[in-house]
């Protein structure tokens, strides 16, 4: 019998640190070989980490939420004829088999979708608590099995937890309900709700509210709003989505303008480029490569349509497509998020009036879409219907002048509101 260390694996180049989780585990658990311990997060990607040895946990060495070095001890496990010529256990990790515990990429899904489908490793079926646990104390339950419980009426401190860490799973709900557990009985009329639910910011959520921090303290924005008469554009847009080929896309307004955001670079390339405020550095690039903010099970992320400028409406829109659907399912790949040298934002149907972008650091501008909607617009001669939208736009006042923002925004307007200008090569 001996003991064997996993250590934090080597998740990515250049990725010296990740932020665990997700225990699968804990202490007193039987594994077996390959079977899947943790998940841990880098810049974008959650990675599972599997067990190359089968045994019995007896030691973890971190808590969800903490950061985790490459290298570092991860957890212990007790394996039977295993012999470390140690009393320590300490340089297990170095093994050959501890180097084949390979770390996979997953999809980035939270926490509280992947403890849906946690297998239970107690070994017992759930039960009620004898006693209600008192108001101080918390359940461990994701968000999503806390609405399950909300819905069918459980309280969950009367469920006992057979995940990690005696976290309640959907099955310990269901169990529970199957058990025919007497339910606290139905009021009438409005109660008082006095429940507070602690969450602690982990994950994807975590570095989205890094990032968030890191632009808006280290980057003086300043806003510009721009009305849009976007009729002529939608004519357009539904003939070319009738009249389109069975393999293309159907167009949405995001590929014209990232087409009319490559013309007007090319008058203005101040915008398209990043600003190392460390160095007092301006990057300003050739290359067009348009980060695309996407909302996903796990948080906002940005994948990048890169080389903008050598793409058709067709292809941008195709790439476009391809990419948030890799996004939405957890597949995008580290160099599809990364890399970006300007940024659309997008909010659909529910845009607003206005808003006011944060810029995606380090770059120095980011234009956001509004809700578009029909109002009437003054001719000369007579009130007319249009189609009208604002796009609310943020730049780095560093780096640019309120002059050259507004002067951008303005060809882009110019382009939109004539969409013929977009396909002429200038």
């Amino acid at each position: 019998m001996g003991e064997f260390t996993i250590k934090m694996p080597d998740v990515g180049e250049g990725v010296a640190e990740a932020e665990l989780v997700e225990w699968h585990v804990k202490p007193g658990d039987p594994v077996r070989e390959d079977m899947v311990l943790a998940a841990v997060m880098t810049d974008k990607a959650t990675v599972e980490i599997p067990s190359p040895v089968a045994g019995v946990v007896i030691w973890v060495g971190a808590e969800i939420g903490d950061t985790v070095s490459v290298k570092a001890p991860l957890l212990r496990i007790e394996v039977p004829g295993y012999d470390d010529g140690s009393s320590s256990g300490e340089n297990e990790g170095d093994s050959p088999a501890a180097e084949n515990a390979s770390a996979t990429p997953t999809a980035a899904v939270s926490p509280a979708v992947e403890a849906r489908g946690a297998p239970s490793t107690s070994g017992t079926a759930p039960a009620s608590r004898p006693s209600p646990l008192p108001e101080s104390q918390k359940p461990l339950a994701s968000p999503a099995v806390r609405l399950r419980a909300r819905e069918s009426g459980v309280d969950l401190r009367q469920v006992v937890g057979t995940g990690p860490a005696g976290r309640i799973t959907h099955e310990d709900i269901e169990l529970f309900l199957a058990s025919g557990a007497p339910q606290p009985a139905a009021s009438h009329g409005p109660v008082r709700n006095t429940h507070v639910e602690e969450v602690k910011l982990t994950g994807m959520r975590r570095r989205i509210a890094e990032r968030m921090t890191l632009s808006a303290s280290r980057i003086p924005h300043i806003s510009y709003v721009e009305e849009v008469d976007m009729t002529d554009l939608e004519e357009l847009r539904t003939t070319m989505n009738r009249d389109r080929k069975p393999d293309h896309p159907k167009l949405t307004i995001l590929p014209f303008l990232m087409r009319a955001m490559v013309k007007a670079i090319a008058r203005q390339p101040e915008v398209n480029a990043t600003f190392d405020d460390n160095a007092g550095i301006i990057s300003r690039f050739g290359a067009v490569h348009i980060g695309v903010a996407t909302q996903t099970s796990t948080g906002l992320t940005v994948p990048v349509v890169r080389h903008a400028e050598a793409r058709s409406i067709w292809d941008c829109a195709t790439e476009l497509t391809r990419l948030a659907e890799a996004a939405r399912s957890g597949t995008a790949l580290r160099e599809e998020l990364t890399g970006s040298t300007i940024t659309i934002t997008s909010l659909g149907a529910l845009g607003g009036i206005a808003t006011t972008p944060i810029i995606n650091h380090p770059e120095v501008a980011i234009i956001g879409v509004n809700k578009m909607v029909v109002r009437p617009v003054w001719d000369g001669n007579q009130f007319v219907p249009r189609k009208m939208m604002n796009l609310s736009s943020s730049f780095d006042h560093r780096i640019i002048d309120g002059w050259d923002a507004a002067t951008f925004v303005q060809r882009i307007k110019t382009l939109l509101e004539t969409p013929a200008l977009i396909f002429i090569e200038d």
